[in-house]
């Protein structure tokens, strides 16, 4: 019983989390057709042209001078493909909005045509003066240049792992990101008509499971499986190469260099669609978080939490605490909160006092574009009991981490240290140390946000 549960574990693991587990390959498999990307059904997905444009790539050349990274040794083998001028020419057949013509290898097609011009004129006895001569070469009128600028491995590397008595495994990830640019060129005139920038990251996974483990005297039980999933760096980079084409399709159509065959109604949805994923980009920043204005310039906090007594008693317990504030943000990071807190302080069989308090913090949100942020606070405040008795100033200290929900909703957790300037907190005067304390609060932050003037851009 105890070798099957032993083995019972690894096996749910990867029965429920690792679907791959089960594709492994088991035998030779045939040749098929290339994979298509996500991106590939959108570049097929765009409408016709009203006259597909002749177009020419001398060259969408590898930049990075990169190779792959080995843990052992050294290597020679790039960490990207050296052929995107195929997969650039793949793209653009695929869009139906230009036609390519040869410029990589032109030195072939010129021989060639000599070849057949030379061969014609040597072996034809009787050469007819109207007989059809070769046809001339296409021009182009637009040029496309650029090329894979960055290959940035492990932007995020990380992991989980866990073991107890032997049995155990662990995930492992680790991502790269891939970057090209892609230009646009008149032939008349040289003019750079458009440049557009795509990137893309690669995922690379490692799941296994291990068991080792004397199930009995003398006989030990040993289990390994695993495997580890890498997307494809070609994939990626023609993921990234269709996206830039159907991107440089909608920016031409966009700034009328060419024009769709479809009408005008439909254009105008094509395009809102399209500024609206731009909008998007813009505001995107790596590792997929969304750098926006979160926060408008008032808001209103409540809070409620506990509060721990540092006195001259000893057995400090934990007591309620409650707190209402108003703020008002001067810049999206930087704002001052006036706040009025209920608070009790107790030791055990020795103190049990409530106090008021007034504080005013200068807050400094770290993070102000993202939804989780951290922030620290400090200031001043002034406290009485409820008898409006026992009145000192302090100066109070903290930080926290705030989680906006939505766009007028915050979900906030701090922690704060108050150093009051007086030893009589706990209605007791001993030692040199003046009396102290400490706040955990969790609440609700609530942003006004009806006015334009009201919101940050």
């Amino acid at each position: 019983m105890r070798i099957q549960f032993y083995l019972i574990i690894p096996f749910l693991f990867l029965f429920f989390g690792c679907g791959a587990y089960y594709n492994q390959p088991t035998g030779v498999e045939n040749a098929i057709i290339g994979e298509t990307t996500p991106a590939t059904s959108l570049l097929r997905a765009l409408p016709k042209p009203k006259t597909p444009i002749v177009v020419g790539i001398y060259k969408f050349r590898d930049q990075t001078g990169q190779y792959k990274a080995a843990e052992n040794g050294s290597t020679f083998s790039t960490a990207v493909t050296q052929g995107a001028t195929s997969i650039l020419i793949k793209a653009l057949e695929d869009s139906n909005w230009f036609v390519p013509i040869e410029r990589e290898n032109i030195g072939n097609l010129l021989q060639e045509r000599n070849l057949i011009r030379s061969t014609r004129q040597e072996y034809t006895k009787n050469a007819n003066p109207n007989e059809p001569q070769l046809t001339p070469l296409l021009y182009a009128g637009i040029l496309l240049e650029g090329g894979i600028v960055s290959y940035d491995s492990n932007i995020i590397t990380g992991g989980f792992g866990a073991r107890y008595f032997g049995a155990g495994g662990s995930v492992k990830y680790r991502q790269d990101r891939v970057t090209i640019y892609l230009r646009m060129i008149s032939t008349s005139n040289g003019k750079i008509l458009k440049s557009v920038y795509i990137s893309k990251t690669i995922l690379s996974q490692a799941v296994d499971q291990s068991l080792f483990r004397y199930v009995n005297f003398k006989r030990l039980l040993e289990v390994e499986t695993g495997y580890t999933t890498n997307e494809p760096v070609q994939m990626a980079v023609t993921e990234a190469i269709e996206k830039a084409v159907s991107s440089l399709v909608l920016e031409g159509i966009k700034d009328k260099i060419w024009e769709a065959d479809i009408p005008k109604e439909e254009v105008v949805s094509l395009l809102a669609k399209f500024e609206a994923e731009k909008a998007e980009a813009d505001v995107k920043g790596i590792y997929d978080r969304t750098l926006i204005a979160r926060r408008s310039r008032f808001a209103m906090e409540f809070t409620g939490g506990l509060t721990l007594m540092d006195g001259d008693y000893a057995n400090p317990l934990l007591r309620p605490m409650g707190r209402g504030a108003l703020k008002y943000f001067f810049t999206l990071g930087f704002n001052l909160s006036a706040s009025t807190n209920v608070i009790n302080l107790a030791n055990k069989e020795r103190l049990d006092a409530g106090y008021i308090t007034y504080d005013l913090n200068a807050e400094f949100i770290l993070l102000p574009k993202d939804k989780l942020s951290p922030f620290v606070f400090g200031g001043i405040g002034y406290g009485m009991n409820k008898n409006f008795e026992n009145l000192h100033f302090k100066f109070q200290y903290g930080a926290g981490l705030e989680y906006m929900v939505s766009k007028k909703v915050g979900i906030k957790l701090y922690a704060e240290h108050n150093l009051n300037f007086s030893d009589n907190i706990d209605y007791i005067k001993r030692g040199v140390r003046d009396d102290y304390y400490y706040r955990f609060g969790f609440g609700l932050t609530y942003y006004f946000s009806n006015k334009k003037s009201n919101v940050f851009k």
